[in-house]
This record gives structure tokens, C-alpha cells and sequence, in this order.
């Protein structure tokens, strides 16, 4: 089994809140693909969920609205690899990036301000100088 899924800090989904399903991958294996059970499909149900403080919770059900199926489930698929257990190790690593995203802090709201009284004016000063170098560099008969 893979590490345990470490959403942020010391919190941590446990494994009996976990939904493992394994089905047929296609892609690469040869005839291995027709015989083996490699892609791994990962449910969480986040809305049932008591590893989540509340307030996490409710910003990962608003973030992930909708990719949450019937507004509670969270599942992450992987069948890149042939072999099971690296499956698994990439839906769990999906899962808890897709947790971790979600239930980060919004970011701080952007202060306005305002570009100083120098900045603007060598910003002006910078127009003028380009406008007069193209302006340079018309045929000698339209400067007159």
C-alpha cells in the first residue's frame, strides 16, 4: 500500500476512508493488458469525511464542485503505468495534490497602489524619446 495520503500539514486521509477499484487499462502491456487488473480508480468521499477540519471541507466541496460526483464523491483515476501498484502511488499522489490545492488558504487580496510621480514620468519621457527616433526615421522629403 502506498504511504498514507497527507493532504497539508499533519493532516492525513485515512485508508478505511478510501475506495480502491481496479479495471482493465489500455495503452501499453501487450497481451499483459488483456490479463491484468492495472488501472486503479481512487473514490473519496468528501463530504462524508471526518479527517478534514469543517472549514477545509467546505472550501474542497466548493473548489471541486465539479469534478465531486453526485456532490460528494472526489475520484481520481491513473493507467499510465503497467503495473498496479505504481497506479496506485500515482492516484494517491493525484489525490492528495487535487486535496492540497483545494483546501489552501485563498490568497491574500492585492493592495492598489498607485505607480509614483517619477515612474510615470520617465515612463513619459521614455514615449517621447521612442516617438522622436521614429519619427527619425521617415523619408528625407516627409520630415519637411
Amino acid at each position: 500500500m502506498p504511504e498514507p495520503i497527507r493532504v497539508r500539514g499533519s493532516v492525513v486521509v485515512p485508508d478505511a476512508e478510501l475506495v480502491w477499484r481496479f479495471s482493465r487499462s489500455s495503452g501499453p502491456g501487450g497481451q499483459h493488458v488483456n490479463t491484468s487488473d492495472t488501472q486503479v480508480e481512487l473514490r473519496y468521499d468528501l463530504a462524508a469525511s471526518d479527517a478534514l477540519p469543517q472549514v477545509w471541507k467546505d472550501r474542497a466541496l466548493e473548489r471541486l464542485a465539479s469534478r465531486l460526483v453526485d456532490g460528494r464523491i472526489l475520484v481520481v483515476r491513473a493507467s499510465e503505468h503497467r503495473s498496479q501498484w505504481r497506479n496506485r502511488e500515482v492516484a494517491a499522489a493525484r489525490l492528495a495534490a487535487l486535496l492540497g490545492e483545494a483546501t489552501a488558504p485563498p490568497p491574500k487580496a492585492r493592495r492598489k497602489t498607485k505607480p509614483s510621480k517619477g515612474m510615470i514620468e520617465r515612463r513619459l519621457s521614455n514615449k517621447r524619446h521612442r516617438s522622436d527616433l521614429k519619427q527619425g526615421r521617415g523619408k528625407p522629403s516627409a520630415r519637411d
